[in-house]
């Protein structure tokens, strides 16, 4: 009886499993790329979300690669999605964002951040919301009131990670890029009471909200905020502490960020002022060690689209409705791209646009999406790299074990034992 059971099971599977497939194909009005949608409800959701413990491409993907090549179809979280790890497909994607592509992640993604923020956006209120930032996180804002604050807090952190004598890296840093965004949450109540003007990014945003003709209200701008903090905690931590422990593990990258850091300080009337901006600008070795850091890092395991429309690409149809997830670490893990790219090597960006994303790096995102807070992320790695280099003797004393799900995690942590010097 038990046999009978079991193989009743097994044929019903199969069969589910079939039907699936066919209502997936039937769904389509040209040739869908290759691949499997994996079996009926969870598709291959087990398989994609299975850790793995390498800076390579990720498993889940080389495979599929090795069998279906540079395109294919899968099903993962109750979605069926089209896979690219082609640079030229993926240039199209972003350059047909809001026509053919809209940005897309899961409806539990959205509810975190919010129905209104600025990744649920699109067209003109994206742009809109997206501009409404980079008055805050642009360059002009960084020069002046952001690289002070960012600075103070850099230094205030460090100078209590000195009194503690061990810290865990990945935690510590999160408490320094939720302190530095933190504050404009903490005073948006007291800013609405105020009736004294501020020519800051909150002042701009009240402005906006009073209008009566407005894209902007309360709950819109709560959750830009959070969308801030978030982003800023999630993203620029986890890079953070790898890029200590990648200089930890290269004394030569580190001697040459020593090098660097000491020549600006001789530069200086007093070696302990503030980074200035054009201190900044100047950090070109600092900028490639951050490069190629975030070129390892991969932090964002894919970044999603969603098909608006039957898309025909390279002799196949992503149908409409479709998700499309585009996997940078493809491209920056590619030997055709990269010499020895598994290897850290700050010194491949020599000569090359340290400030730029294209089609093979795309560690900040692409096309209209391109991450707005990838300058103040950069600068606020680069402040970090400088006090901790110029101020502070450290070793790192255990951890540093990586382990991707498919996001960067850090399961035992990294410390440091760090001192004044």
């Amino acid at each position: 009886m038990w046999v009978f059971a079991v193989c009743l099971t097994a044929l019903l599977v199969k069969l589910g499993h079939w039907i699936y497939t066919q209502t997936n194909r039937k769904s389509c009005n040209g040739k869908l790329p290759p691949g499997s949608t994996g079996f009926p409800i969870i598709g291959e959701t087990i398989e994609f979300f299975s850790p793995y413990s390498l800076h390579d491409i990720p498993p889940f993907v080389r495979k599929r690669m090795a069998r279906y090549g540079s395109l294919f179809r899968t099903n993962f979280v109750g979605r069926n999605v089209v896979v690219s790890t082609d640079p030229e497909v993926n240039r199209f994607i972003f350059q047909q964002e809001g026509t053919s592509f809209l940005l897309s992640y899961t409806e539990s993604f959205t509810e975190i951040f919010g129905q209104q923020s600025l990744v649920s956006c699109h067209g003109m209120v994206h742009k809109y919301l997206k501009n409404l930032i980079l008055q805050l996180v642009g360059p002009e804002n960084l020069k002046g009131k952001l690289m002070y604050e960012i600075n103070e807090a850099t230094r205030r952190h460090l100078g209590s990670w000195a009194r503690h004598g061990t810290v865990d890296i990945k935690e510590v840093t999160s408490e320094l890029t939720v302190d530095l965004l933190g504050i404009i949450k903490d005073i948006l109540e007291e800013r609405k009471k105020s009736t004294t003007p501020h020519q800051d990014f909150l002042n701009l945003i009240l402005e906006e909200v009073r209008k009566e003709d407005k894209i902007l209200n309360e709950a819109i701008a709560v959750d830009l905020i959070f969308l801030l903090l978030f982003a800023t905690h999630e993203t620029t931590s986890s890079a953070m502490t790898l890029l200590i422990k990648f200089i930890s593990d290269h004394p030569e990258v580190l001697a040459e960020l020593v090098k660097e850091h000491e020549t600006i300080l001789r530069s200086r009337d007093n070696d302990d002022g503030e980074i200035t901006w054009q201190e900044y600008k100047s950090m070109t070795f600092t900028h490639m060690v951050i490069n190629e850091t975030v070129r390892l890092a991969n932090i964002v395991p894919g970044i999603f689209r969603k098909a608006l429309k039957d898309v025909e690409v390279k002799g196949y149809t992503i149908p409409a409705g479709w998700t499309v997830m585009v996997v940078p670490s493809v491209l920056h893990l590619s030997p055709t791209e990269y010499d020895d790219p598994l290897a850290f090597n700050p010194w491949r960006w020599k000569g090359k646009d340290l400030h730029a994303g294209s089609k093979t790096f795309m560690a900040f995102g692409g096309g209209v999406r391109l991450c707005v807070g990838a300058d103040v992320a950069k600068l606020l790695m680069a402040s970090f790299l400088h006090y901790l280099i110029t101020k502070y003797r450290w070793t790192v004393t255990k951890g540093g074990d990586i382990i991707r799900k498919p996001g960067l995690v850090f399961p035992n942590g990294l410390y440091i034992k760090i001192s004044e010097k």
